[in-house]
Formats: structure tokens, sequence, C-alpha cells
């Protein structure tokens, strides 16, 4: 799969259309997703390395009943930053910061932490 480097509008078509596709081509193949929140504190966070494991982790996230907004990101050439708002067809809510080093093919390193409601 090529990776190419995102941009805040292409970020927030494709997550806001729910197109993990998309998505998948912003990473590079030795990509790592550290996720941090109630269920993966930070001494023990959830991770996700390689394109194959962030595939599925994005299709599945994707694939959900929810809708998915980018409320503000930010693109300096080396980092991406970007707050991500989600609702289940229950009205729960999710928010997520998102922090990423950008390599020369795509992400190369996210942090994520995130809040649900209860």
């Amino acid at each position: 799969m090529q990776t190419h480097v995102p941009t805040i509008e292409g970020l927030r078509k494709a997550v806001e259309s729910r197109d993990s596709k998309s998505l998948k081509t912003y990473y590079a193949d030795n990509a790592t997703i550290t996720i941090i929140d109630s269920d993966n504190p930070p001494s023990k966070p959830r991770t996700i390395k390689g394109a194959s494991a962030i595939g599925a982790f994005l299709d599945d996230v994707y694939s959900r009943d929810m809708t998915h907004t980018v409320e503000s990101g930010l693109l300096d050439g080396k980092h991406l930053a970007f707050v991500e708002g989600c609702r289940y067809a229950d009205g729960t809510r999710v928010i997520a910061s998102n922090m990423a080093e950008i390599g020369p093919k795509g992400i190369v390193n996210q942090t994520v932490v995130q809040a649900w409601d209860s």
C-alpha cells in the first residue's frame, strides 16, 4: 500500500466519512499507535504496531455505528495534532486527542489519549 503524508483537510474528509481505506494510507509501514484511556493506563498502554495491525484497528473503529468529527487540527510538516470527537448511536461520546510524528512516508508514531462517557 502506498503511504502519503496527511493534510488536515484530507484527514477530516476521511475521518468524517468513516473512510478507513484512505486513513490507512497515512501510516508508514512500520508505524506505531499508542492508546491511553481508562482501560489502557499510561503504565500499560495499548500499542498497535505495523501497517497490517493498524489497518485492522482502523477498519474496526470506522465500521462502528457512530459519527466522527475532526474538531481541530494542526500540521507543521513533522507533527500532526488533532482532536477527534465521536458519538455512538446511543449518545455515548468519546473525545480523542491525537499527536503524531510524520516521516517521509507518513505517520510513524501516534499517541491517542481518549476519554469516554461513563
